[in-house]
């Protein structure tokens, strides 16, 4: 039956993560010591990538762009949140819920690629280790970021504005606890098999091409190390890769957890906490991770500590 549109939607109401008003202020507590901690983690890995002459390599300036959209898609997500926690009504406005489906957009997108400008980069280090320095140079790693960037720029902006320039039912109540585009696709009047045509074709394609280049990097690295004569190389080599490919195991786990399940499996619940982990608990894991696996942001972290006082004083 066709939906109508009774009045003009000016505002949505987020269902959020819970009704049950007992978990509202524990679970405020937890998710603010959550995206303090992304917030303090990914600051910090930004200003540490930067500032410090032992991080002035490819891999670190890859991983300075993972920890701004780690910074950015929790941001997007995580502040509206809390706040909602502590209202009596989860509102938001309809110009923010389209700004904050835009920018969720452009970061999830963003992170889905510079992970596997990553896995490249691990590659050509492992792989092709004498020609390194020639093959990751400033302009081609700018390259791996910036098309990146640009093309989940526009992807995002396409899609945001497909959903918001179409009309909306009066019932304007989300099931989730953010401006996500299945949840919008549900309250909408008009047609919408050409935005989700589009969503479903670009998902694919962003999903699978990255995970690809992600894949086909790591067989080649594991070539690679099975052929190494000297275990101590094996054990470098892995170490090398080690941080990274957790973070992807994560990431594209989790991903491939909420959106390749049959729909006859899907529940708000589940859809609400894999959304939990991949907008608020990936973008905390990932900083603590490359911090606790690596040795030189660990070097760094304490030589940047130990200079603490004397900028100071």
């Amino acid at each position: 039956m066709e939906k109508t549109n009774l009045t003009t939607v000016t505002e949505f109401i987020f269902l959020g993560i819970t009704d049950r008003p007992e978990l509202q202020t524990p679970l405020f507590l937890l998710f603010l010591v959550v995206y303090l901690t992304s917030l303090l983690g990914n600051l910090g890995m930004i200003i540490l990538t930067q500032v410090d002459p032992r991080l002035q390599t490819p891999m670190y300036f890859f991983l300075r762009h993972l920890a701004l959209v780690d910074l950015g898609y929790s941001t997007t997500v995580g502040p509206k949140m809390l706040v909602n926690f502590v209202k009596d009504q989860n509102t938001i406005s309809y110009q923010f819920c389209a700004t904050q489906l835009a920018f969720f957009l452009l970061f999830i997108g963003s992170e889905l690629f510079i992970l596997s400008a990553m896995s490249y980069d691990r590659y050509v280090a492992i792989c092709r280790p004498l020609l390194y320095t020639a093959i990751m140079s400033p302009r081609v790693c700018w390259v791996l970021v910036g098309i990146p960037y640009l093309y989940c720029t526009f992807l995002s902006l396409l899609i945001s504005v497909k959903i918001f320039t179409l009309s909306f039912c009066g019932y304007n109540v989300i099931n989730h606890f953010y401006c996500d585009c299945i949840p919008l696709i549900s309250l909408l009047c008009s047609n919408t098999q050409e935005v989700e045509f589009i969503i479903m074709i670009f998902a694919a394609f962003d999903l699978i091409s990255s995970l690809l280049m992600v894949l086909v990097s790591y067989l080649l690295i594991f070539v690679a190390i099975l052929r190494m004569k000297s275990a101590e190389g094996r054990r470098k080599a892995f170490s090398t890769c080690g941080s990274h490919l957790t973070v992807v195991i994560v990431f594209y786990g989790t991903l491939i957890f909420m959106y390749a399940q049959p729909k006859s499996g899907h529940s708000s619940k589940t859809e609400k906490v894999a959304s939990i982990f991949y907008t608020l608990i990936i973008p905390m894991l990932n900083p603590l991770i490359y911090s606790l696996r690596n040795r030189d942001v660990k070097f760094a972290i304490q030589n940047t500590w130990k200079k603490l006082p004397s900028v100071f004083s």
